[in-house]
């Protein structure tokens, strides 16, 4: 194991740094979404915009999607401020043991990343069907230009809300956790279920399944010294389901992976795993190395098509 886990324990650490940073994070983000939605709202009500199912104006099923999306994308900026002004240590240590990005290494994972979900989704659909399942393939397309918009908008916003759950899951919460313990499973395991319960109750077999993509995307984040290869999966999941939904008209439906069904578990699971594998190989592979090692850090200062996670 790399020592990701433990770049929070710096010399500025203290014990309040990560519940302060962790409280900022989850204030200043109900804030500014609180203020988010009641401006728009209040626009969309002077525009005479129709109502949406919750009785709220609404500039439509894209629009609003985007903004869900984007009300996530806020946490990233505020978790890097988090790291920097509450932490004292620099906000790149949240990308990896190298305190940046490692940009080829994000690059080379979105290619497995995006095989994986395309086996993932196409496996689970199929057994789904199989089983008796409606699973919407019936529908009439939205036709391309409806397809292209969305898609042009959701190229725009999937990433940078993907990154954002990885930053404070995989990044924020492990790191806070693991100030205290050397091992890194505690916080693996603990931010798993965060992530999992953050998504909402559903189904039995979705919460397992958030659970098993948080656990495998902590340990990706901790074995590889950063959170690149947790990213690109959750970006192509995200961008592959939601283009799914783009394509049947179906962006209105407000189902996620929490509500996923057994068939759509029993092929996940297994090809998470292989994905793993697969990055593991590739990071032996690219560095020579077992593992990722840092040096030491003493800085002073549904059954919808979207399965978004």
């Amino acid at each position: 194991m790399s020592n990701y886990h433990r770049l929070a324990r710096t010399e500025a650490h203290r014990w309040w740094r990560p519940v302060l940073g962790t409280l900022f994070i989850a204030a200043s983000t109900a804030v500014l979404v609180v203020g988010a939605v009641l401006a728009i709202a209040l626009a969309a009500l002077i525009a005479g915009r129709p109502e949406d199912a919750d009785g709220m104006p609404t500039f439509g099923e894209l629009p609003d999607l985007a903004f869900g999306f984007l009300s996530v994308a806020i946490m990233l900026p505020l978790t890097l401020l988090a790291a920097r002004w509450i932490q004292r240590r620099p906000a790149g240590t949240l990308s990896s043991v190298t305190g940046r990005l490692r940009w080829r290494w994000l690059l080379a994972c979105l290619p497995v990343a995006l095989a994986a979900i395309v086996l993932f989704m196409a496996g689970g659909l199929t057994l789904a069907g199989t089983t008796g399942e409606d699973i919407g393939m019936d529908d009439a397309l939205a036709g391309w230009m409806p397809f292209l918009t969305a898609m042009g908008v959701l190229l725009l916003v999937v990433p940078v809300q993907a990154a954002a759950e990885e930053y404070v899951c995989r990044g924020w919460l492990v790191q806070a956790l693991g100030v205290w313990f050397r091992s890194p499973w505690l916080p693996i395991a603990v931010q798993a279920l965060v992530f999992a319960a953050l998504h909402g109750w559903g189904t039995p077999w979705g919460f397992a399944d958030l659970v098993v993509f948080g656990v495998v995307a902590g340990y990706l984040t901790v074995r590889t010294g950063g959170l690149e290869a947790a990213i690109a999966l959750h970006v192509m999941n995200n961008l592959v389901s939601a283009g799914l939904a783009a394509a049947f008209g179906q962006l209105g439906l407000d189902e996620t992976a929490a509500d996923m069904l057994w068939q759509m578990v029993a092929v996940d699971v297994p090809v998470l795993l292989a994905y793993a594998a697969v990055i593991l190989w590739m990071h032996r592979r690219r560095t020579g190395t077992e593992t990722a090692q840092a040096p030491e850090v003493t800085y002073s200062s549904t059954m919808s098509p979207i399965m978004a996670r």
